[in-house]
C-alpha cells in the first residue's frame, strides 16, 4: 500500500500570486480547467496501490473541504484527508510533524509532491526505479538551462547508479544542470532518518546555546524556536545525498514552477496540450456554426461564447463568462463570470473573476519566452513586459487598452494603462 502527501503551504507563502491568491489560495486556482491541485490528485490516483492522498498545510481547516468533497465522488478509490500546521514547520517539519497519521496502515512508499509546480507526473515510472534500486528515497529532477540553474535546488546525479551524490539549495555557483522538481517518493523509513537529523540539530543547538551563554552572548528570544523547524531541502536532502540513501529519476517530460501568478499561463498551456495528446473529451472543438476554435481550448458548460468569436490557442473559458462577438481570445485564463464585450481581445492575460471588458477594449501582456518572463512581473516596482493580469471586478471601459500591467481587484479603468501596477 502506498500514500501521498501534497503540501499546500499556506497564505504568507502564496504573495508572488498575488493579486489572484486574493480571492483564491493559489493551490485551487485553475489552469488547464482545473485547480492546480487536481492535476496532481489526478496524476497521484493512476498510481498503483496508492489509497490515501493527504494534504499539508497551514491554511483554516475549511478551505479544502469543497474541493476535497469534490474529490471523494472522482476518485472513488481513493481517501482524502487535510492536515493543519499548527505552525509553520518548515517544508518538512509537517510531514515529520503528522509522521503517525501517515504510517497509520503502515504504507510501503509515500510520495510527496510540492503544490506550486505543473508537470507530466511520471510517477509510475518514478516509483518503479525507486523499488528497483531500494534507497531511503527518490527525487524527481529535471534537465534545466546552465544559465537558470542556480535558482533551483540542483542535484549531482551518477547518470549510471542514478545515485544523487550531492544536493545544494540554489547553488551560488554552477555545479549541475539536474534540478529539483518538488516531487519525491520514501520509503517509510524516512521517519527515523529525519528524526536522528533533528536530534543532531537539537544536540548541535544546545551546544552553541551553552557556549553562547558561556560568553555572557545567549538571549533567550522567539528565534531559539528555530531548532523545531525542518526543511527539507537543507536538512534532509543534503543529509541523504551525503549518506549515499538518495537516487535521483530524470524526468523527461514537461515541467515548470508556478510561482508568480503570470506563471499560471504558460502552465495553463501546458495542461491544455496534455489534454489534447490524451485526447481528451474537456476540450472544445471548431464546429460550422461556431465559435472558431484553434489549438487546445477549455470553455465550461455554463460559459457563453458568441458564433463569430476567434478562440485558442492555448485558452481556459470558466464557468459562466459571456464572449461576445467579434471576440479574439488567445493564450489566456478567463475566470468565472467575466464580460467580454463585442471585439474586445484579450491575448496572454488572465482576467479575474467578475471582470468586464468593454467594446472594442484590449488586455494584452507579452508572450512568455522564458522562465525569466514569469518569475518577475515587476522591477523596482514597476511593471516589465510579461502576462497582463486583471485582478477581481475590474472593469476596463470601451476602447480601453490595458498592455502589460497588473491591475489589483475592484478597479475601473477609463484610460489606458501601459506597463503598469495599478493599486
Amino acid at each position: 500500500m502506498n500514500k501521498a502527501v501534497i503540501l499546500v503551504g499556506g497564505p504568507s507563502r502564496a504573495t508572488r500570486f498575488r493579486p489572484l491568491s486574493m480571492h483564491l489560495p493559489q493551490p485551487l486556482f485553475p489552469v488547464g480547467g482545473q485547480p492546480i491541485i487536481w492535476h496532481q490528485i489526478k496524476a497521484l490516483s493512476q498510481v498503483r496501490d496508492l489509497k490515501e492522498i493527504i494534504l499539508i498545510g497551514f491554511f483554516e481547516d475549511y478551505i479544502f473541504q469543497p474541493f476535497l468533497s469534490k474529490c471523494y465522488e472522482e476518485f472513488p478509490g481513493l481517501s482524502f484527508k487535510y492536515l493543519r500546521e499548527y505552525s509553520q514547520l518548515g517544508t518538512a517539519g509537517g510531514f515529520f510533524h503528522f509522521r503517525d497519521q501517515i504510517l497509520r496502515g503502515s504504507p510501503k512508499n509515500i510520495f510527496m509532491l510540492y503544490t506550486d509546480i505543473c508537470c507530466s507526473f511520471p510517477l509510475n515510472d518514478l516509483l518503479t526505479q525507486h523499488e528497483r534500486h531500494g534507497r531511503l528515497g527518490t527525487i524527481m529532477v529535471t534537465k534545466v538551462d546552465r544559465t537558470s540553474a542556480h535558482l533551483y535546488g540542483c542535484v549531482v546525479v551518477d547518470l549510471e547508479t542514478k545515485m544523487a551524490e550531492h544536493y545544494v539549495e540554489k547553488p551560488e555557483t554552477y555545479i549541475s544542470d539536474m534540478a529539483s522538481t518538488g516531487v519525491f517518493v520514501f520509503d517509510q523509513d524516512i521517519f527515523s532518518f529525519m528524526a536522528r537529523v533533528m536530534e543532531k540539530r537539537a544536540a548541535e543547538f544546545e551546544h552553541e546555546q551553552a557556549r553562547e551563554s558561556a560568553y555572557g552572548r545567549y538571549e533567550d528570544t522567539d528565534d531559539t524556536q528555530d531548532v523545531n523547524r525542518l526543511r527539507l531541502e537543507q536538512d534532509i536532502l543534503r543529509a541523504m545525498a551525503g549518506d549515499k540513501k538518495l537516487s535521483a529519476f530524470l524526468c523527461t517530460g514537461f515541467w515548470r514552477q508556478i510561482k508568480s501568478a503570470a506563471s499560471a499561463v504558460p502552465a495553463n498551456a501546458l495542461y491544455l496540450q496534455k489534454a489534447a495528446k490524451d485526447s481528451s473529451v474537456t476540450l472544445a472543438k471548431s464546429a460550422p456554426e461556431g465559435p472558431d476554435i484553434t489549438g487546445s481550448v477549455y470553455i465550461h458548460p455554463s460559459a457563453q461564447v458568441h458564433p463569430t468569436a476567434r478562440i485558442g490557442p492555448n485558452v481556459s473559458i470558466h464557468a459562466r463568462a459571456v464572449v461576445g462577438p467579434g471576440v479574439r481570445i488567445n493564450d489566456s485564463i478567463v475566470l468565472d463570470n467575466v464580460h467580454i464585450k463585442d471585439n474586445a481581445a484579450v491575448l496572454h492575460a488572465i482576467v479575474g473573476w467578475d471582470s468586464r471588458i468593454g467594446k472594442w477594449g484590449r488586455v494584452e501582456g507579452s508572450k512568455v519566452t522564458g522562465t525569466d518572463d514569469i518569475d518577475e512581473v515587476t522591477h523596482s516596482g514597476v511593471k516589465v513586459n510579461s502576462i497582463c493580469i486583471l485582478g477581481e471586478d475590474v472593469h476596463v471601459k470601451d476602447e480601453v487598452f490595458i498592455r502589460n500591467s497588473i491591475v489589483l481587484p475592484h478597479k475601473d479603468l477609463a484610460g489606458n494603462k501601459h506597463n503598469e501596477v495599478i493599486m
